[in-house]
């Protein structure tokens, strides 16, 4: 399935998401971050659509995928795992920010019912708005720390 291309928009967005001054760049980030999981979790096309960029190059690998290049190529992969019937429920934890100026990764891992996996989620800053240009998550063999929360604190 070819994912049709889009005219990106500027949606009113949290003031986390905007970076608004008040809002540190990892708080932003993290935020941004979170607005990923959700869009998974909730099987929301609209808003995964919505966080990845559409003026930077994007790429993407999915667990047992080749790489993906290119916004068609990302979006329609997005198209088939969210409205697959079997599609995971997925939650993130332990998230780190690392920031490099106007790009940030999250590096974080991923909790699913078969286990879990690390991912890392790279993001460009294209005016206040923070959107995602690479996913990638594997299956890792490392010993897994408790779960945490985006704030450090652990989950219930």
């Amino acid at each position: 399935m070819i994912f049709p291309p889009r005219k990106c928009s500027k949606l009113i967005t949290p003031a986390a998401l905007r970076g608004e001054p008040h809002v540190s760049d990892t708080d932003s980030l993290l935020f941004a971050n979170e607005v990923f999981y959700r869009a998974f979790t909730d099987k929301n096309m609209e808003a995964m659509d919505e966080l990845w960029s559409c003026d930077q190059p994007v790429s993407c690998i999915h667990p047992g995928w080749g790489p993906l290049f290119g916004r068609s190529e990302v979006m329609s992969s997005w198209v088939a795992i969210l409205s697959a019937p079997e599609a995971p429920d997925i939650r993130c934890f332990n998230p780190t920010v690392q920031l490099y100026g106007d790009l940030g990764s999250v590096i974080c891992y991923e909790k699913l019912s078969g286990g879990t996996l690390v991912a890392t989620n790279i993001f460009t800053r294209q005016g206040s708005l923070w959107k995602m240009i690479h996913h990638q998550g594997a299956p890792t063999s490392a010993n897994v720390p408790a779960e945490e929360g985006p704030s450090g604190g652990e989950m219930h």
